[in-house]
């Protein structure tokens, strides 16, 4: 059996209305997402450690997925009208074949190289080489991965610039990969903190599966306060720019950042905001991201 999905666009205003009046009027599931994301324009949803959430995407994509029977461009217009559009949202509808998801969505994570000594290995897979550093991962509900650039960018800084025996902050963990990483690698202890409660109850299972300890993953509220010598965070330019004071300040003097998520257009603007607190390296790229690191003074 296939599906259809129907892929919409439209404003904050009308989003999570338009995504309910779809849901009421048929539809088996339904996916908001930033549509500017991967661009400059690309925006955090979730709010600050003690501020609320500023709630929804400005531009936002909605994917709604249909049995194959269903007139969806009628249902989009009675949903459309139903919510108070007075025009119609662009959209698609696009075919989704039936397929064994399992195997399917499987087959599409295969173990990934870092370095030659650091791997990530779904549980479905042998380690290619056993003897190396293998972290267990499989895709989830929180990002991170190993296959996302910026993921690889603070994984191989991690592999060729961890010095033993340091403690650690993994600043919007998601997955717990570089936290995780870290402690493989040779540190002491690590502490990774996330705004989404799944990123951490996903953290915390991937920790007990890649049996590391003096490990802990926090909501930011809950997180101790303390100061640390290795400051990673993967996350987004403009939390980023937010949260450089605060990350700056749980940095000792003398400890070292890093920092990802960040489009390679978008590096200087970074660098020019962290270079108030550390001396920073020149920036590497891959894909268009970019990997930020550097020693505060």
């Amino acid at each position: 059996m296939a599906w259809l999905t129907l892929i919409a666009d439209t404003d904050a205003q009308h989003a999570e209305a338009l995504s309910e009046a779809l849901l009421e009027r048929g539809a088996l599931s339904v996916d908001l997402l930033d549509a500017d994301a991967d661009t400059p324009d690309e925006q955090a949803i979730f709010g600050e450690p003690g501020e609320p959430p500023p709630g929804v995407w400005q531009h936002n994509r909605i994917s709604a997925l249909f049995d194959n029977d269903q007139d969806v461009a009628a249902i989009l217009r009675a949903a459309a009208a139903a919510t108070g559009l007075v025009k119609l949202p662009e959209y698609r509808i696009e075919t989704l074949a039936d397929n064994d998801w399992v195997r399917l969505t499987q087959s599409q994570f295969d173990p990934i190289p870092i370095s030659p000594r650091l791997w990530i290995v779904p549980t479905w897979h042998k380690p290619a080489d056993p003897d190396a550093i293998n972290i267990v991962l499989d895709p989830g509900l929180a990002f991170g991965t190993g296959s996302h650039p910026t993921t690889r960018l603070c994984l191989r800084w991690l592999d060729s610039h961890l010095a033993e025996g340091v403690s650690v902050l993994d600043y919007g963990c998601g997955s717990g990969i570089l936290a995780i990483a870290a402690l493989k690698l040779g540190a002491a202890r690590a502490v990774g903190v996330d705004v989404d409660k799944q990123a951490v109850i996903a953290s915390r299972d991937n920790a007990v599966a890649n049996q590391v300890e003096n490990v802990q993953f926090h909501l930011p509220d809950a997180a101790p306060q303390a100061t640390y010598d290795l400051v990673v965070a993967n996350i987004l330019t403009n939390p980023l720019r937010m949260l450089a004071p605060l990350l700056a300040d749980v940095t000792k003097p003398g400890g070292r950042i890093v920092l990802s998520g960040i489009l390679q257009e978008q590096a200087e603007e970074v660098m020019a905001i962290y270079r108030q607190w550390f001396d920073l390296n020149p920036p590497v790229f891959e894909d268009g991201w970019s990997c930020l690191s550097g020693r505060k003074r």
